[in-house]
């Protein structure tokens, strides 16, 4: 099984000995092989995919979590910026095995994390506020929202909280473009990633059951906290 995993990986873990986190100014010490593996395997249109950066950091993430088996499904992966703002598409769906988006949407982030841009982070049960980092996606339940999916934070002290918090993935009439145009923002969550309602059962389905989620922030408080983070930039 764990061959098989990483035969999947091959294409895009070729070559790569280091990778640097996602700041700018350390763009180039990023390897050019694996830059040119990446833009040639997914980015055929860039404008599609998450910034390139991003997109190499979660997937060096999700290829240690799938040495760590954490990982059950390791065919998608659904990535969020939480560096852009709550009326911009930051989420992502990549289906990593034809190497194309299946979805991209608004997604919305905790009503303590901010306003329209995404602040302030937390792991603390009834902080209201968003948790960053690498998730496994867990089991489905009928909630509030209608079809949910629940979300196992695979970082400790940092989003390991996500079940005793009930941080789901689930559709929501706040996440629309309809109330972006009220409000100048989306509406906000108690910490949950929510999505559009049109969208929510697909995405649900498509991601379900073990597969890998990566919530990028743009904080220090993050990057300097993550082992996944420090693994990578080995």
């Amino acid at each position: 099984m764990r061959e098989n995993l990483l035969i999947v990986f091959a294409l895009f873990s070729a070559e790569v000995v280091a990778i640097a986190p996602i700041v700018a100014e350390k763009q180039d010490t990023l390897l050019p092989k694996y830059a040119e593996v990446i833009e040639a395997a997914m980015v055929d249109d860039k404008a599609s995919f998450p910034d390139l950066m991003l997109l190499q950091t979660a997937l060096a993430g999700y290829e240690i979590l799938i040495e760590e088996l954490a990982i059950r499904r390791p065919e998608v992966i659904t990535i969020i910026d939480f560096s852009l703002p709550s009326d911009t598409e930051r989420l992502w769906v990549v289906d990593l095995l034809n190497k194309k988006v299946l979805y991209r949407c608004l997604v919305s982030h905790g009503k303590n994390t901010g306003e329209l841009l995404a602040e302030n982070f937390s792991n603390i049960p009834g902080s209201n506020a968003s948790s960053p980092g690498f998730y496994a996606t867990g089991e489905t339940y009928i909630g509030k929202h209608g079809l949910s999916l629940r979300l196992d934070g695979l970082e400790e002290g940092i989003n390991d909280k996500a079940r005793e918090r009930a941080i789901v993935m689930h559709g929501a009439d706040y996440v629309s473009t309809d109330y972006i145009n009220k409000h100048g923002r989306l509406g906000r969550s108690f910490g949950c990633p929510a999505v559009p309602q049109a969208l929510s059962r697909d995405i649900v389905e498509t991601i379900k059951g073990g597969s890998c989620l990566f919530i990028y922030a743009p904080k220090a408080s993050y990057w300097d906290r993550s082992h996944i983070i420090r693994r990578i930039n080995l």
